[in-house]
């Protein structure tokens, strides 16, 4: 635990130059702290209450108002994972997705009815794109960019009142994961690899933007997708059918289950600028489901090497899953672009903390039990730090927050009146 807490300190004191007052920073330390608490609820109220604030005031203000750079935190979030995520062998790749957070109302910096694919439908939600680095020793978000719809970049009012950036315009969810793949491989992240799922394969401006920084990728793509074989223009589905393809049985990693098998099979295709083009077919063993998958790569790779990689893009969703029962990534209850920006970032922090923490942690010789994971690291840190809070303090953040719920029930109400009048 002593070596956990000077992994800690050392992190936070390569993120200092990000804020102006040494004050900030030790707020901003709390509250990541505070995340990864055992709450029922993590919010700017629960989370003060748990650090022995007596009132929220402080980690409000960290989040809306306070002097710090947080693009500057998410960068070192990227250098820092890199870092202690790609010792050892196996490959390294760049994971891209996004997840949506569910909200009411319609003043939520980038709200609006879309598809979420956390709900698996049409919600008023909000969408963040994510960019995951995923290697043998574990994954860890390190870049994120919330997709802002028509709806808001074609009202400037709109987006000033929710602190928006006059420069930012309106960008597709693809144009935001190459522009976060971009500026990891500007950053000098190492990366053998790029994946995604279909909303991102069937792009060709991601894949040509990807060929042409010489990144090799293995991207999902739907079964109508155009490709060129040798024979002409056709589809995925149809390349496969037309090649009778044999089938090969291929482990694409370690799943909760254990091995994530199926029928794989590939074919050649022509590549638009060089490198070496195929498409993959992924057969389900019991269903008989077939997916479709873009690769390409610089030199000749095996086959068993691109199902390798088109089975890491799941820890994506395994980065998902982790950040936010353990650090609470989705239970922002913010409004602006700086707060949302903020609390993400936090989030990020804190579940790359732990991921970094289990990698070096694992040892191979404890053969009677499994390995730490970040749950019971989490556990460990929050048990080691939890503040000792007496039945007083309890009180007062009871008197407090009904005090504030009165205060908030009346003003609503008189609201509605003057509405009505």
């Amino acid at each position: 635990m002593g070596r956990w807490r000077s992994d800690l300190d050392a992190l936070w004191a390569r993120l200092a130059s990000a804020f102006r007052r040494i004050e900030t920073r030790q707020n901003a330390k709390r509250l990541t702290q505070a995340m990864m608490a055992h709450l029922e609820r993590r919010n700017c109220w629960t989370l003060a209450e748990h650090a022995g604030e007596a009132g929220p005031w402080r980690f409000q203000h960290l989040l809306s108002r306070a002097s710090w750079d947080d693009a500057q935190v998410r960068s070192e979030i990227r250098a820092w994972a890199s870092e202690q995520l790609s010792t050892g062998a196996g490959l390294r790749v760049l994971a891209v997705d996004e997840t949506g957070d569910v909200k009411k109302g319609d003043r939520t910096v980038g709200v609006q009815r879309q598809y979420s694919g956390t709900a698996g439908r049409i919600e008023n939600c909000q969408l963040g794109v994510y960019l995951t680095l995923a290697t043998a020793a574990g994954h860890a978000p390190v870049d994120v960019r919330l997709y802002l719809p028509k709806s808001w970049t074609d009202d400037p009012g709109r987006c000033a009142a929710a602190g928006v950036p006059e420069q930012v315009g309106f960008a597709t969810k693809p144009e935001l994961a190459g522009d976060m793949i971009e500026a990891a491989l500007d950053a000098g992240i190492g990366a053998d690899f790029a994946v995604g799922d279909e909303a991102y394969g069937v792009n060709p401006d991601l894949r040509a933007r990807l060929e042409a920084r010489g990144l090799p990728y293995v991207l999902a793509v739907a079964c109508t997708t155009p490709v060129a074989v040798e024979a002409g223009k056709t589809t995925a589905a149809e390349a496969i059918e037309q090649a009778g393809v044999a089938w090969q049985p291929r482990s694409a990693g370690d799943g909760a289950k254990g091995l994530r098998c199926y029928d794989w099979a590939w074919i050649d295709l022509v590549p638009e600028r060089g490198g070496h083009a195929h498409l993959l077919a992924r057969r389900n063993r019991r269903t008989g489901e077939l997916a479709y998958y873009l690769a390409w790569t610089l030199t000749a790779v095996p086959l068993q090497t691109l199902v390798t990689v088109a089975g890491m893009r799941w820890r994506i969703e395994e980065t998902f899953q982790g950040a936010k029962e353990l650090a609470g990534l989705d239970e922002h209850q913010v409004r602006t672009w700086t707060s949302w920006h903020r609390w993400v970032t936090l989030a990020m922090l804190a579940y790359a903390f732990l991921a970094a923490t289990r990698a070096r942690e694992s040892d191979p010789d404890e053969s009677d039990m499994i390995p730490l994971t970040c749950n019971e690291i989490r556990h460990l840190i929050v048990s080691a730090a939890a503040p000792d809070l007496n039945w007083q303090h309890r009180l007062r953040w009871s008197t407090w927050r009904r005090r504030h719920q009165a205060t908030a029930k009346q003003l609503h109400y008189q609201r509605q009146l003057t509405l009505a009048a």
